[in-house]
């Protein structure tokens, strides 16, 4: 993806002018844009929701700037007034302003759980406000957010971990990096507990973010048992104890739409409260499945 506000603000510092000072001028330095090629946004469940495709200009002017949009078909797969409403087909830049936004009421219903629905916009003006290097259109593209519901966490979870790809341990003879495991809601807010979590005995509690519905986020706090080394390593390093927490290099985030948890997991050693050293991070998926598929894996899978 192509970003642009560094080269508007590059542009805006070269060439900050009023239109009128000289009109012959202001024919070469005058360009407006969307701020990006490509712009990437939730579709929530709240009333009224709505979000914005940002336009520029590299200068302000003294009058008001009036542009139509036009939405291009070819290499959409969302349609206009099933899957979203532009609130008006023009933007206005008002005097002595750089930049107007485009509104879209997205249709929260016509959405499906893992659909990502996009469209094309364009903006119809003369060719000399055209900045060539970036163009005049943008890719609109658009996924649902379900509403957040920590008990979507409880249950029956199948767990695919790497590092249980890597040290399955001694026990786990058919080497699996696969467990079904069950979880509940923790009594502290947004939390979870793993039961059993990588191997039998060690519980784990993962914390939920919702703060930000378009970037839900989960952690692990510090110094969760997963194992003893003796019976993972074969031998004992520190003080017999794996502990993990989340890591802090990737991002580990949920889909409540989805029931998925995706979890980077930073595993280490202590000895007497000093740090042996890491074990390394690892990346783990976490997916919540119904009593009848929990069953299923029982009975043919044997897990």
């Amino acid at each position: 993806m192509r970003r642009i506000p560094i080269l508007v603000f590059i542009l805006l510092g070269a060439f900050f002018t009023a239109c009128q000072e000289d009109n012959v001028k202001v024919a070469d330095r005058e360009y407006i844009l969307f701020q990006d090629t490509l712009s990437v946004n939730p579709v929530l469940a709240d009333e009224g929701y709505t979000f914005t495709v940002p336009v520029s200009s590299t200068v302000a002017c003294d009058y008001d700037r009036t542009i139509a949009v036009e939405i291009i078909d070819e290499g959409s797969n969302a349609i206009e007034g099933r899957d979203y409403v532009l609130e008006s087909n023009t933007i206005t830049i008002p005097a002595g302003q750089y930049a107007a936004n485009v509104v879209v009421h997205p249709q929260y219903d016509r959405f499906g759980e893992t659909d990502t629905l996009s469209f094309n916009l364009k903006l119809v003006m003369p060719d000399q406000l055209r900045l060539d290097l970036y163009g005049d259109q943008t890719k609109v593209s658009m996924y649902k957010v379900c509403p957040f519901n920590i008990e979507t966490f409880s249950g029956w979870c199948v767990v695919t971990s790497m590092f249980l790809y890597e040290y399955p341990g001694l026990t786990n003879t058919d080497q699996s990096y696969q467990r079904l495991i069950k979880t509940e809601v923790d009594m502290e807010e947004n939390t979870i507990i793993l039961h059993d979590w990588l191997f039998d005995g060690y519980d784990v509690k993962l914390k939920f973010d919702n703060s930000d519905p378009a970037n839900p986020r989960v952690t692990m706090p510090e110094d969760q048992l997963l194992s003893d080394e003796l019976s993972v390593f074969g031998q004992v390093n520190g003080d017999n104890r794996i502990l993990g927490t989340s890591s802090p290099a990737y991002i580990s985030y949920f889909n409540t739409c989805q029931s998925f948890v995706a979890l980077w997991l930073r595993a280490y050693v202590y000895d007497l409260s000093t740090l042996v050293g890491y074990v390394g991070d690892f990346y783990n998926i976490l997916e919540w499945v119904s009593d009848e598929e929990a069953d299923r894996l029982q009975r043919e899978e044997g897990m």
